[in-house]
């Protein structure tokens, strides 16, 4: 009995200092909204101060090597000033050298993307400025998104994400980072049938 006591009140002594502390806004999701399936997280950042935010929308990633399917994230979001989007899975999803990710918007043609994968190949990045551009203006009316990684060494893997709503997403997640517009589609010039030889 007297060993459950002091027991217990170790365990009051020993949470007492953490009484009153709270995470930090930047690493907590205290200030989430939402719109649609999407979730935008509006923080501040104390170092630039200035205010940042990001979005992001979750589906069941289907992988050739699991039974079941597993979460997987696609985020929108500012990094070093540059708009990029990124795809987190539960799992290894490919690599470097060997990996692809296409996607689709509803039904429109699908895109094949240069998309790289870090952290132990369990995210998948688009950075690309022409490929963020074009990602983004099919994502602003679409209301469903479907990836596929094919990968030689990590099987294939398929998500297929919700995204209505994401126009306010966009606005939100690259406000300090405008995406830059696509370059109007090239003429080539041709000779009239008369100078043709």
């Amino acid at each position: 009995m007297r060993a459950s006591v002091l027991g217990a009140i170790s365990v009051v002594v020993l949470a007492l200092p953490l009484v009153g502390c709270k995470r930090d806004p930047y690493v907590s999701t205290s200030s989430v909204v939402t719109s649609g399936q999407w979730k935008i997280d509006r923080i501040s950042d104390r170092v630039a101060g200035a205010p940042i935010s990001s979005a992001s929308v979750s589906a069941m990633a289907s992988h050739a090597g699991e039974l079941f399917p597993q979460d997987s994230y696609m985020h929108l979001s500012c990094f070093i000033n540059s708009p990029v989007i990124n795809f987190k899975f539960a799992r290894k999803v490919g690599s470097e050298r060997n990996s692809f990710l296409g996607y689709r918007f509803d039904e429109n043609p699908g895109h094949e993307t240069n998309a790289r994968f870090v952290a132990s190949a369990s995210t998948v990045i688009i950075e690309d400025d022409k490929e963020v551009a074009e990602f983004i203006r099919e994502l602003a009316t679409a209301k469903v998104l479907y990836i596929r990684i094919r990968s030689f060494n990590a099987g294939r893997t398929t998500a297929e994400y919700k995204v209505d709503g994401a126009s306010a997403a966009i606005a939100a997640a690259y406000a300090t980072c405008p995406v830059k517009p696509l370059p109007p589609p090239q003429r080539v010039a041709t000779q009239s049938p008369s100078k043709r030889r």
